[in-house]
């Protein structure tokens, strides 16, 4: 009788001991499925300047430095000083230009014209996109993630004049933000480079 308790009270432990390891290494329920998983700057593709669609997931382990530019702004001459920080950090940073025509309508033209004036005036050799909006009813899917708390996690800012400026870090979290004024090469920017 004896024997017989010790064989049921082994049977009942590695019994209790299988079902504790079962219930552990049981699959974790998943997510729910209706929730939407957070974008990420590397989510978006856009179409360049010449038409051709680019991912932003290219550029991980990059900074990035995304400006809302145009042709006729007292800002214009900015080019120099982006075209200039590409030459100097282009290992360290990725400019990237957003032709916009939402302030003062200060750029009217096509795509061909944005980028025939950028080559001929300032010797644009940095990466331009198609031309977008960056301000309203029609804001880009990209500058509605870039001026949004909620969907960035970390800058609630947008742009408010031509030559505003985003600093995105090799993680793709947004470091920075600058206003119109803030020189490309100003040490705000270069320092975090």
């Amino acid at each position: 009788m004896k024997n017989l308790s010790f064989k049921i009270a082994g049977v009942v432990a590695f019994s209790f001991l299988f079902a504790l390891l079962a219930f552990q290494t049981k699959p974790q329920a998943s997510a729910d499925p209706t929730k939407k998983k957070a974008m990420t700057i590397y989510d978006f593709s856009l179409k360049t300047i010449d038409g051709k669609t680019i991912s932003l997931a290219q550029f991980k382990g990059k900074k990035l430095l995304l400006v809302n530019v145009a042709s006729k702004c007292g800002y214009t001459p900015q080019y120099m000083g982006l075209q200039n920080l590409h030459d100097q950090y282009k290992d360290k940073v990725v400019i990237i230009g957003f032709p916009a025509n939402n302030f003062g309508g200060q750029e009217p033209g096509s795509n061909k014209e944005i980028k025939t004036f950028c080559k001929m005036n300032y010797g644009v050799s940095f990466l331009m996109m198609e031309k977008i909006s960056v301000q309203g009813a029609d804001m880009h899917p990209l500058y509605k993630w870039l001026s949004s708390i909620k969907e960035n996690g970390s800058c609630n800012e947008a742009p408010d004049w031509n030559f505003c400026k985003y600093l995105i870090n090799e993680k793709g979290i947004i470091m920075a933000f600058f206003k119109s004024n803030v020189d490309p090469l100003a040490n705000e920017i270069v320092g975090q480079l």
